[in-house]
């Protein structure tokens, strides 16, 4: 995430090497993000003198949700199974609707975000910050 919101400010092809130091990063493991972001169809790479990265669309059209499923797959699992999926017994057996609801609120806040939302410092329409 940090990797593409470094694109998303840059506006411009940058390497992985300039990600990487720019935000304290591995390289070996910024490089594998990159390839799963690139064949995701999140960034490009060109080669060449000004090759690079750079965002594939407009920072305003990559959600964070698109990101985290790329490089995590579903936004959430309860002991690696999805929630929806989940069984509990007895007391315990209205807990798969909790983790439903929580895996919907997730999916909803964060299909609402956007890389152009982060950078810009907005928060989601959908969540009130939290009182101060």
């Amino acid at each position: 995430m940090r990797a593409l919101l470094a694109l998303a400010a840059l506006d411009e092809a940058t390497t992985a090497e300039a990600l990487a130091q720019s935000q304290n990063l591995p390289i070996n493991f910024l490089r594998a993000i990159l390839n799963d972001l690139r064949r995701a169809d999140l960034v490009v790479s060109q080669r060449g003198a000004v090759g690079g990265y750079r965002l594939a669309r407009p920072p305003s059209t990559i959600t964070l949700a698109e990101v985290i499923r790329v490089l995590s797959g579903p936004l959430a699992e309860v002991r690696g199974v999805r929630p929806e999926n989940t069984e509990y017994f007895g007391a315990a057996t209205h807990l798969k609707d909790v983790w439903v609801a929580v895996a919907t609120s997730l999916d909803t806040l964060l299909c609402d975000i956007t890389l152009e939302d982060v950078l810009q410092g907005r928060p989601s329409s959908s969540v009130a910050p939290p009182a101060g």
